[in-house]
């Protein structure tokens, strides 16, 4: 799944809420497409206290807090099912460890100041 955002980090997701969210986004073309429009209600429909507790904030008029793990879930394309199915465990342990937004930078130049240079 690509980010569209960078530097934030969101509490992390319960075990099971992560189970189900990978279930549901290996499988299910209905789930994908709410993931991809509303993070947020996606994530109540699979049982994520935060995302539900915010969804009944904005019916009752409440803005919506300005970072959620919803908001750190946005996405501009979801990967293929299969590869979400190939490498399950890895997402899992990212989304029950907390979800990071710095990329890494694999398409930097290897200058001479960089720590990957070969000496």
């Amino acid at each position: 799944m690509a980010t569209k955002k960078t530097g934030a980090r969101s509490a992390p997701l319960d075990p099971k809420v992560a189970d189900k969210l990978l279930d549901l986004l290996s499988t299910d073309n209905a789930f994908r497409r709410l993931f991809k429009k509303d993070p947020q209600a996606a994530l109540a429909q699979v049982g994520h206290p935060e995302a539900k507790a915010v969804l009944a904030g904005l019916k009752k008029g409440m803005a919506a807090p300005a970072r959620t793990t919803a908001s750190c879930c946005q996405v501009a394309s979801i990967a293929p099912k299969a590869t979400i199915v190939r490498t399950r465990e890895e997402l899992k342990t990212m989304l029950t460890s907390g979800l990071m937004y710095t990329p890494p930078q694999l398409d930097a130049a290897i200058g001479a100041n960089s720590p990957l240079r070969r000496k």
